[in-house]
């Protein structure tokens, strides 16, 4: 299996807030962008916002273990290193704990992971498997 990136493409509410977000909090990259739009390279991933005034996405949310996830929601998977800094940085800068969860505990797949919500509504997680070759497992 080759590592690809992946694109994806939301709308939002404000181009600035959301570059804001994903910049200055979460350490993203700028990529190309106007007023009206901005791809945001998320640890080499492109997602592109793009304004659009109101909309909504009508989901329900989902149980996994004790846990009820929303069920829209994307991320990033890093390693150990990586994550715990990501986390002490946005826990920093928000000045709250985003509280881990770890699921699948003790079995094949068991990662921990923190959500945060950005300025449209989107909730961003992070994960980190104990065992990276168990991301795909079955």
């Amino acid at each position: 299996m080759t590592n690809s990136a992946f694109h994806l493409a939301l709308p939002c509410y404000s181009v600035t807030k959301t570059r804001k977000f994903y910049i200055e909090i979460l350490g993203a990259e700028l990529g190309r962008h106007s007023t009206q739009w901005a791809d945001i390279n998320l640890y080499g991933n492109q997602i592109t916002f793009t304004k659009s005034g109101e909309f909504s996405f009508n989901y329900k949310s989902y149980k996994f273990g004790d846990n009820i996830l929303p069920s829209f929601h994307f991320g990033v998977i890093l390693n150990e290193k990586k994550w715990n800094e990501i986390h002490q940085k946005i826990s920093e800068i928000l000045e709250k704990d985003s509280e881990p969860i770890t699921f699948l505990k003790s079995k094949k797949g068991e990662h921990t992971s923190f959500f945060i919500e950005d300025p449209n509504g989107y909730v961003v997680e992070f994960k980190c498997f104990k065992e990276p070759k168990e991301v795909f497992a079955s």
